[in-house]
């Protein structure tokens, strides 16, 4: 039987000869994985080697195995793959399916791709990080170095309104499914019971309801976890359970997508691995809990939070097709079928949550200092870059124009998260044990362990396989041998790559304060908790939790650890007020960022010490904390205002935030003879605030935004500015006679607020439109006001009569 895929062949052929890129768009079980790239291969025209990256290691090893297996030969020959940890491939591969991040190596290490006629960018609708990163690199070949590789990208649903208009030179071709009927069911769970439980119950009234076999989709391995317990024992002897999620041994993997024994069935309990690439023979049932667990990287705080959430709607077709794959099948999602409709259509693209740390020393590596000198398909974050860029400066990969340094560069070759990757340089500096030890850690940080110790040295003592199989990689990357680990090593090891992430002991047991200001918790039957000072090298911020849980740490002391990475300390004057005194106390301290390794009393402080001290004191207690008088106030706002109302113009920040990060600028050279929080409430505000800006911003300023205005009887009368409102012309009203028009400011832009205030400064009327008063209010107020005021005047026509600021007998003599 024909595959569908096999209906649109030509067509695609002769899309890639006549176009550098083209997309295709197949629905599982179309054969876009499985059979077409044999078709390709049989190509004359693609004499050279076939890259195809798969986003999953379970995929990329099933479709490796699965395309050889149609050639009678094992994965090795002419089908090959590569990964982080394993690689099977040899001298006659022609077929590479590779994944993490391997795609982007082979760029870096040979950017024309020699020997490679086309790449083949698979499932592209699950918009991985890799995936963004690699159709962002291959593009930039294809423009400037190999005008003829061609590059293919093929999905189950893709985005195609985006990614035509990203691509409009590039081709569609589309494929019909070959998918048996699915019926579709939605079932709302009850709103009381564990989550688990409920889930468990409606497998088990299906099971005894359907024959066939189930897949059932979790969001995460905890509740594949507390599901199978649930269910078993519950179900006849004949079902097997066979959990499947990516931390799991390749053994187990492979039960769960092999064909049941004759006579048996099962239940795939997986995560979203199993949406797409993967044919699970004899599912004929699907259950989609319709929730996913994904990692949001939070840039502010470093951290990286897992959160529960509906899936797409793109996803719960997906999760139903695998019901259809093989024979016809029923899936039940469970949510209202109202909350399904109203589910986003497609998930969010991973490189806008994700830490882009590693993206950007990719790009730094390729010679791109701008990622605009690339094109993406999503922009990725600025705020998460900005993130990225600090840590790559913390971790010395950086310096300070953006450039990598020598040790940014040695990072950027290792094939590892930056944090590991300064691990290791470091590690380089010492000896063959430092290194083993270094090269250990970042296999076991790359994959914790999920459950057991916290404690990382205990598993640097016990090492999984699959850890000495990745340290062994990686030696073999960076071409050095493997010596034995030297636990000792750890801490400053740990500390080089999670300076930010050194942690002491606050409070409550179990609690620690983070070197970057967040708190952190660890389990309080750990025997890590009796240690005061951690570093930790894993951590997750939970969804309703402040602090992060602890997952993988190493007991640190901190004199050690200032006696071997002295650059990671910085001395800090501080001051403190001391309420009970009413003084101020000045300190000099050690500190790794928020932590204080050591504080030493300044009794008589430098007066550099002393003004350095009183601005961190202003940064700690806020900008509120100076002594804010009403000319100073009036100065900001106005500055503020003209922000608002002159844009095309250069204002300074006069923001809070702004204000405190120029400290030095403006306020420090008022300092002089400050020694206490009641002189420094003292300080002129007004002056020191006027250095914010230069002499032309200060003509402009006062022309524009002037602080008072000339009224008809000459008075310079003051105008109240405010952040909110309009600003305001308090003046009695016999001084505004002959003033035809509300008075303007900001070039005309700002009418003011007149407050008119009787002779007694008494107010009585409040406009913003000066002539509709004298034609209109005005009357009612000149009747009332002449019996209450007669000695002063009140015209019949106020716009043209003469101001004054007398009363009549002035005027009759």
């Amino acid at each position: 039987m024909s595959l569908p895929i096999s209906e649109v062949l030509q067509p695609l052929l002769d899309a890639l000869k006549q176009s550098s890129t083209v997309l295709l768009q197949a629905p599982p079980g179309a054969g876009k994985s499985t059979w077409l790239p044999l078709k390709l291969l049989e190509q004359p025209w693609i004499a050279g080697r076939i890259i195809m990256l798969e986003p999953r290691r379970l995929a990329a090893r099933s479709v490796a195995q699965r395309l050889a297996q149609q050639l009678n030969e094992s994965a090795g020959e002419r089908i090959g793959y590569r990964m982080r940890s394993e690689s099977l491939t040899g001298p006659a591969t022609r077929l590479e399916v590779v994944t993490e991040g391997v795609l982007i190596r082979m760029l870096q290490q040979d950017p024309m791709l020699d020997g490679v006629s086309l790449v083949i960018l698979d499932e592209f609708h699950e918009r991985s990080l890799q995936a963004d990163l690699s159709l962002s690199l291959l593009l930039d070949v294809q423009g400037g170095l190999r005008d003829d590789l061609k590059l293919l990208i093929m999905s189950a649903t893709l985005d195609n309104h985006k990614l035509q208009q990203f691509l409009p030179q590039a081709p569609v071709i589309s494929a019909e499914g070959r998918s048996f009927p699915v019926d579709r069911h939605y079932v709302s769970l009850p709103a009381s019971g564990y989550f688990e439980e409920k889930v468990a119950v409606v497998v088990r009234q299906i099971l005894n309801q359907h024959s066939g076999s189930m897949l059932l989709f979790l969001p995460g391995v905890a509740e594949i976890k507390r599901v199978h317990d649930s269910l078993a024992g519950s179900l006849t002897s004949d079902i097997d359970l066979c959990p499947l999620y990516g931390a799991l041994s390749l053994a187990e993997q492979q039960k769960a997508i092999s064909p049941s024994v004759a006579g048996r069935r099962k239940v795939v309990l997986a995560t979203n691995i199993a949406e797409t690439s993967l044919t699970i023979d004899g599912i004929s049932l699907v259950v989609d809990s319709g929730l996913e667990r994904v990692a949001r990287f939070d840039a502010r705080t470093g951290l990286t939070r897992l959160i529960t959430q509906r899936i797409s709607k793109a996803s719960m077709t997906q999760r139903a097709g695998r019901a259809g794959r093989l024979m016809a099948g029923s899936c039940w999602h469970l949510l209202a079928k109202e909350q399904a409709e109203r589910a986003a259509e497609q998930s969010e693209p991973e490189i806008m949550q994700a830490d882009l740390s590693t993206l950007l020393i990719e790009l730094l590596q390729w010679g791109c200092r701008d990622i605009q000198q690339v094109r993406w398909l999503d922009q990725p974050p600025l705020a998460a870059l900005t993130a990225a860029r600090t840590l790559l400066v913390q971790l010395g990969a950086l310096d300070s124009e953006g450039q990598l340094t020598r040790a940014g560069r040695r990072m950027s070759e290792m094939g590892c998260e930056p944090r590991l990757a300064a691990m290791i340089a470091y590690a380089e500096t010492l000896n063959g044990h430092a290194l083993a030890t270094a090269l250990l850690l970042a296999a076991i940080i790359e994959e914790p362990p999920r459950n057991g110790a916290r404690d990382i040295g205990y598993w640097l003592i016990h090492p999984q396989t699959q850890w000495t199989k990745r340290a062994k990689q990686l030696a073999q990357r960076i071409n050095r041998p493997i010596a034995s680990v030297d636990s000792n090593e750890v801490p400053f090891l740990l500390a080089v790559g999670f300076a930010d992430r050194i942690a002491q002991k606050r409070g409550e047991e179990g609690r620690y304060l983070l070197a970057n200001g967040m708190g952190a918790q660890l389990d309080t039957d750990d025997g890590l908790c009796r240690s005061d000072w951690l570093v930790s090298a894993s951590l997750l911020q939970g969804a309703n939790s402040p602090d992060a849980r602890i997952l993988l740490a190493a007991k640190v002391e901190p004199e050690q650890l200032i006696a071997r990475l002295p650059q990671l300390v910085r001395q800090q004057s501080a001051i403190e007020w001391d309420e009970e005194k009413g003084t101020l106390r000045a300190w000099q301290r050690q500190q790794i960022g928020r932590l204080v390794l050591k504080a030493t009393r300044l009794t008589k402080p430098s007066q550099q010490q002393l003004h350095s001290a009183l601005l961190n004191w202003i940064r700690a207690q806020g900008i509120a904390a100076l002594g804010w008088d009403e000319p100073a106030i009036q100065l900001r706002t106005r500055i503020l205002r003209a922000q608002q109302w002159l844009p095309q113009e250069s204002w300074p920040d006069m923001s809070d935030d702004g204000l405190l990060d120029t400290l030095e600028q403006w306020l420090l050279p008022s300092l002089n003879n400050v020694s206490d929080i009641k002189g420094l409430k003292l300080i002129n505000l007004s002056d020191a605030l006027t250095r914010k800006l230069d002499w032309q911003q200060r003509q402009r300023l006062d022309s524009a935004l002037p602080t008072s205005y000339c009224v008809p009887t000459g008075s310079r009368l003051p105008i109240r500015y405010d952040s909110e409102r309009p600003p305001v012309l308090a003046v009695r009203l016999q001084e505004m006679f002959g003033e035809k028009s509300t008075p303007l400011i900001a070039d005309g832009r700002i009418s003011l607020v007149v407050e008119l205030l009787s002779p007694a400064h008494r107010p009585l009327q409040i406009t913003q439109d000066l002539a509709a008063f004298w034609q209109g209010a005005y009357k009612e107020v000149q009747k009332e006001m002449k019996g209450r005021y007669p000695k002063h005047v009140w015209p019949d026509d106020p716009a043209n009569a003469v101001a004054t600021r007398k009363t009549k007998r002035f005027y009759n003599g």
